[in-house]
């Protein structure tokens, strides 16, 4: 941000690693952020980097920003709130002591059950870039079952269907091999392919996230993390798998 350069105080907040751009216009709207002393409540206003900003009593200051793979392991989940949560995906990066006041952030989520690749970020503009349909940054998903779906099922599926008033339709289905299917999704609503499987009938045995864009886990252990690198970045922005 340059001197005299205006931006959004949602974006700012973003760009300080905050949270992501939708997070901080609800952190906005519910009077949590300050800017020189007083509370302000319009994600859009203008600010420059004379303006002082709190965001729930904290200063805000620009980070160096920090880009994160973890091959999420089983049983662990994706938040930074819960105090109580026994497991969280976040707390098996550790950051060397330079960086220990980095506050990261996942970019989108699996579910407790689910593994794979989980992104990790303070960079709330790039979040929004891989993980907002409208870029069509596409996630690709491997999922066992106990049993086959069947292939009438499976088209059903492939057409799309409503479960509870919401439209659940995957980019593409392929299966795989015996009980093998992979899933690409866009827009990655809430639980969409355990949703979509409780309607297919078989139970599933693992779910997990193998690729992203065009970046893969590829050999990264379940449990371990690695920082992307700039080329890493790029993959990760691709739009086609």
């Amino acid at each position: 941000m340059k001197k005299n350069e205006k931006i959004s105080l949602s974006k700012y907040l973003s760009i300080c690693g905050i949270a992501s751009r939708r997070k901080s216009v609800d952190l906005i709207k519910q009077g949590k952020v300050k800017l020189n002393g007083e509370i302000i409540q319009e994600p859009g206003y203008k600010i420059s980097m004379q303006d002082e900003v709190l965001c729930a009593g904290k200063l805000v200051s620009s980070q160096e920003k920090v880009y994160i793979m973890l091959n999420k392991p089983r049983g662990y989940i994706c938040t930074n709130e819960d105090p109580y949560a026994p497991l969280k995906a976040v707390d098996l990066i550790k950051l060397p002591p330079e960086q220990e006041n980095i506050r990261l952030f996942s970019a989108g989520r699996l579910d407790k059950d689910s593994e794979g690749l989980l992104i990790f970020t303070n960079d709330g503009d790039y979040v929004e870039k891989i993980m907002h349909p409208k870029h069509e940054v596409l996630k690709n998903y491997q999922v066992k079952t106990n049993s086959e779906i069947l292939d009438n099922v499976l088209e059903k599926l492939r057409r799309g269907i409503d479960d509870k008033n919401e439209f659940l339709k995957a980019h593409k289905i392929k299966k795989e091999g015996n009980c093998l299917y992979t899933f690409i999704l866009n827009e990655g609503k809430k639980r969409e392919i355990r949703r979509m499987m409780r309607f297919a009938g078989p139970e599933i045995k693992s779910l997990k996230r193998i690729s992203l864009g065009s970046l893969t886990l590829g050999t990264l252990e379940s449990g371990k993390w690695k920082y992307l690198t700039p080329e890493d970045i790029k993959k990760t922005l691709n739009k086609l798998i």
